[in-house]
């Protein structure tokens, strides 16, 4: 029989062609009873109850029941007496309901069972290094170093699912809307945009080199000049930076861009895709409508922080006008050298003991706090109004007046039976820790429910941040970012008091992405780059491309690249970005699966006329540390 005969005689899934089976396990229901299938997956569980056997085999849509019957089919029977877990195999057998009493609610297939009749094995496996049917915890190390087992397990099977979904659901979702999908080059020249860049070597020019792009963002912008109007990508971004929980040296994000549009026409635009998007996708989350809109300011006044936790309350506020009224050196000290006295108050949490208190003095100062001050309200819960000195329980006691602390109360919000936290210093370090501090309270206090989601855009950011270690100004987000209309007067005389047309958007206290309207204007944007220090030689060799093109008729235009690493933490509830890439790297940037990054041969440096000048692996540094 030729090839040809063979394919048209099988059965079909999903409409491919099936050789090796007939159905997937995860596929089968009481519907199928009576029929004849095949099955082919991995043997995730096996049992022997006295001369039946069980097994419960898995491919990517479920797991499925098979049982084996030596008085029915003795050589399937022979051969799953050899199966192990992990083994490859494939099952002939016929569907049937489960005996009364024995199905399995638990599982979409638990109705029903099939009665195997044949049984080849495909593969064997050696045994895992960890359990693949459970949910265990396991190094991450390990799991990443075997990243091809751990993707077996359910949960991370289920993530990939969902990630597919994800971005299926923004591709069609831009499609209906006229965007146009154009991808963009990855070796690019270097132009650095706040952190550093993957530089490439190029082999034909020796000496010169190729950086792997940050963001499309000048591109994109090109694209705008070049008439596209309607932009997106699914794009991969790479950045040198040090190593932190939440990023990957290389991430995806959903780059966007559109011509003639305002601030508003971008953030509707957002908010009725991540809409859609969860309510399509993840309808079991509790989506608050409409999205929160906050200015910079207000976010760091009530939050600390411009990517607040919406959630739960426990807002902040600002105690640094008491602290002068006060005998309390600490708060005096802050706000005489230009800093701030803050705090919050937690809710029941005036019956804390000393060392729980401590704890959150240590988890502060971890955060970059000099110190946390806690004023414990102690009694049953009442009315500050009817607060006395004997129910107060903090160090700084002493050096408050009655008077003082229902005023700090009042402010924060506390009753009897709260606790309030207080942290003085530096606005900036004094910002980190509380909103850290408000977080951990919160999770502490189980304030939040993993199916609720609350976006929000945070707007009207400042242009830009003073270094204070290199005493120059920074842009907040990025240098092609508009001034809000009426603020470029100042970019000369106070560039602190500039703000710009950008935008953040927030889920659940992570940054899921930023945006803004750019500046189409080569005057304008030659400005912006002196500001930031730039010399015209440095403007004309990082961005000559992009002013020229300006001169050209550019259009009005705007957009926002949010992650979609960040996007699947947050509808997952996952607090580790690794999690929801496939392949990822350690948090020091290390693969282990494939040792990377690691030496290559010689031959190769010669021809790329590059030399390395000693170093360790750190593959093999990261795993001896593990």
């Amino acid at each position: 029989m030729d090839r040809e005969s063979v394919c048209v005689t099988v059965d079909s899934i999903g409409g491919l062609t099936a050789l090796l089976k007939t159905i997937n396990c995860g596929d089968l229901g009481p519907e199928h009873v009576g029929e004849k299938v095949t099955l082919a997956g991995w043997v995730h569980r096996r049992r022997n109850h006295g001369a039946l056997i069980f097994i419960d085999l898995r491919d990517r849509q479920g797991v499925a029941q098979v049982v084996f019957n030596p008085e029915t089919a003795p050589e399937a029977h022979e051969t799953a007496g050899s199966f192990r877990g992990e083994w490859v195999v494939q099952i002939q057998g016929e569907v049937a309901p489960r005996p009364e009493g024995t199905e399995n609610p638990n599982i979409p297939t638990g109705a029903i069972e099939v009665v195997a009749t044949g049984a080849t094995v495909l593969n064997e496996s050696l045994t895992p290094p960890f359990y693949v049917n459970e949910e265990s915890e396991v190094d991450e190390l390990v799991r990443l170093q075997y990243r091809y087992i751990d993707l077996r397990r359910a949960s991370m099977r289920d993530t990939l699912i969902l990630r597919h979904r994800v971005v299926k659901f923004i591709r069609d979702f831009l499609d209906k809307r006229d965007f146009l999908e154009v991808e963009t080059p990855i070796l690019i020249k270097s132009t650095p945009e706040g952190a550093r860049d993957y530089l490439v070597p190029s082999r034909l020019y020796p000496g010169q080199f190729y950086a792997l792009p940050q963001s499309p963002q000048q591109l994109k912008q090109l694209l705008m000049v070049s008439g596209v109007e309607k932009y997106f990508q699914i794009a991969r971004c790479f950045r040198d930076e040090d190593p932190r929980g939440d990023r990957q040296p290389e991430h995806t994000q959903l780059d966007l861009e559109m011509s003639f549009v305002e601030e508003d026409d971008v953030l509707n635009l957002f908010e009725e895709l991540y809409t859609e998007l969860v309510e399509e996708v993840t309808p079991q989350k509790r989506l608050a409508k409409p999205f929160t809109r906050l200015t910079y300011e207000e976010s760091m006044k009530r939050f600390a922080t411009d990517k607040p936790d919406l959630r739960f309350g426990m807002e902040m506020a600002d105690l640094s006008d008491l602290a002068p009224q006060t005998e309390f050196r600490v708060f005096q000290g802050a706000v005489y050298s230009g800093g701030v006295v803050k705090g919050f108050s937690a809710p029941g949490c005036a019956s804390y003991t000393r060392r729980q208190v401590d704890e959150l003095i240590d988890f502060a100062k971890s955060r970059g706090a000099l110190g946390l001050i806690t004023i414990s309200l102690n009694g049953e819960p009442g009315l500050v109004s009817d607060l006395t000195m004997d129910q107060v329980r903090s160090a700084a006691a002493r050096f408050l007046t009655l008077e003082q602390v229902k005023e700090i109360a009042t402010r924060t919000g506390a009753n009897v039976g709260d606790m309030i936290l207080i942290v003085a210093g530096a606005a900036k370090s004094t910002n980190v820790a509380l909103s850290a501090l408000r977080n951990e309270m919160g999770a502490r206090l189980e304030m939040t429910d993993p199916d609720d989601l609350s976006l929000a855009f945070v707007v009207d950011f400042p242009l830009f941040e003073y270094n204070d270690d290199e005493g120059k100004w920074d842009a907040m987000h990025h240098a092609f970012t508009s001034p809000k209309e009426g603020f470029e007067q100042y970019l000369e005389t106070d560039p602190g008091c500039v703000i710009a047309t950008c935008y953040d958007l927030v889920g659940n206290g992570v940054e899921l992405g930023s945006g803004s309207i750019r500046i189409h204007d080569r005057a304008l944007q030659e400005r912006v780059f002196k500001v930031l220090g730039y010399s015209a030689e440095e403007v004309q060799q990082r961005f000559g491309q992009l002013l020229t093109a300006f001169e050209y008729g550019a259009p009005p235009h705007g957009g926002m690249a949010p992650g979609i690493d960040r996007l699947l933490m947050v509808l997952t509830n996952r607090d580790n970005i690794r999690d929801v890439i496939a392949f990822p790297k350690t948090q020091s940037a290390v693969d282990p699966l494939f040792g990377a990054p690691g030496p290559v041969e010689q031959s190769q440096l010669d021809e790329l006329r590059l030399a390395v000048v000693g170093v360790g692996d750190p593959a093999t540094e990261e795993s001896a540390g593990a």
